[in-house]
């Protein structure tokens, strides 16, 4: 591995010593990753040394794009690496230089380019309990190493989906770092970093959102890509206008990938059906997209609870519906669900407690288990493949 030095998670944010990395996924994962970390003073000269891991050929090195996070008075800074033409299905190595400091050798691996069997994570709303939120990041690092003890394929978690509201207040940078540095403990012990897909939570309105997760100044945030040939991966944003432009696009969105795409998967924060509070404006804007579409599976995030709805169609329990699961549990405190909606009546359910979906795609079902934080299967859920 490039460089030297065991991995520590929850490093310090001092000087140009780069800190806080991660990798993120907002474009074609197959052969797009970008590689971000952050520094607490400015510095001058920031890069990324990659090769494909195990290689002995001389390392790449590309130069990051630089800034000072926007909020408040602390100040640190945010380094993006946006790598391109990269291998699907192929181990990188990466190494963050910023003036000469080097963080130690990290890897990632891209999405495949074939049809093969995977998992992934979803969870939302990190934001509160820094201590649960530590130990759901620890959980998750340890998720995914054991996913890979094993030859079958359709258990390695690939990326890790979060539904947003990582922190209380979205434009208090002091907040972010602290997040931040909490997300490096979802790296493996072996340097193993799981790519995020990141959305965009009410609580996380601000500049800063965009300067975490690589995202340009103003950028809207809804975007969707391919994870393999046959599952779509679609992030919304409930924080802007679900109607209008966003709502175009995801009509434009669905129509193109149904004929072409074994799962729909979509992801956001506020939800539409929800356990707890009222129904975000996506009811209207999307779910009529989402039923025309047949979208095998949507993510919420939001309500501090578990829950796992009935098949919907047209305001009812209909098998051929979509089914909603959510919404959020890496570490805010819980609310207590309103078990009497028709939504979440059996075989729908719902419950509390800290949490995160394993998400398995295989040729002939989407597989969805809920694990509470002790490690305790609280719900099992399968969606067949769509005649």
């Amino acid at each position: 591995m490039l460089g030297s030095g065991a991995v520590r998670a929850d490093a310090p944010l001092t000087g140009t010593q780069p800190a806080q990395w991660r990798v993120i996924w907002t474009a074609d994962p197959a052969t797009q990753a970008t590689v971000s970390w952050s520094t607490k003073e400015a510095g001058s000269s920031h890069s990324v040394r990659f090769r494909v891991r195990g290689s002995e050929d001389s390392p790449a090195e590309q130069l990051a794009e630089s800034g000072r996070y926007t909020g408040g008075e602390f100040e640190s800074y945010y380094h993006h690496v946006r790598l391109t033409d990269l291998l699907p299905a192929t181990a990188y190595e990466v190494q963050m230089v910023s003036d000469g400091n080097e963080s130690p050798g990290f890897y990632f691996v891209t999405a495949p380019a074939t049809d093969r069997a995977f998992s992934i994570l979803h969870g939302g709303d990190s934001r509160s309990d820094q201590d649960a939120r530590r130990r759901m990041n620890k959980m998750i690092a340890g998720l995914v190493v054991d996913s890979y003890d094993n030859d079958d394929l359709a258990d390695d978690i690939l990326a890790f989906a979060h539904g947003g509201d990582y922190i209380v207040t979205g434009t208090k940078m002091e907040l972010w770092s602290m997040w931040l540095s909490d997300h490096e403990l979802t790296t493996a012990p072996d340097g193993r970093l799981l790519p995020i897909i990141p959305a965009r939570g009410n609580h996380d309105k601000g500049k800063p959102f965009n300067e975490v997760f690589g995202f340009p100044d103003g950028d809207l945030n809804y975007f969707g890509f391919d994870i393999g040939p046959q599952v779509r991966f679609t992030t919304l944003n409930s924080e802007t206008s679900t109607a209008g432009d966003q709502a175009h696009w995801l009509k434009a969105e669905l129509k193109e990938s149904r004929p072409t795409h074994r799962w729909l998967v979509t992801q956001y924060h506020r939800p539409v059906f929800p356990a707890v509070k009222t129904p975000g404006s996506g009811l209207k804007s999307w779910v009529p997209l989402f039923e025309k579409y047949d979208v095998d599976l949507v993510c919420e995030a939001d309500g501090h609870n578990i829950k796992r709805t009935v098949p919907i169609r047209d305001g009812k329990h209909d098998e051929t519906g979509v089914v909603y699961i959510g919404e959020g549990g890496l570490g805010v405190p819980q609310r207590t669900p309103k078990t009497d909606r028709w939504f979440l009546e059996s075989p729908g359910m719902a419950d509390q407690g800290n949490h995160v979906f394993v998400l398995k795609f295989t040729r002939d079902a989407l597989q969805g288990t809920c694990l509470l934080e002790d490690g305790t299967v609280r719900d099992q859920f399968t969606r067949p493949v769509r005649e």
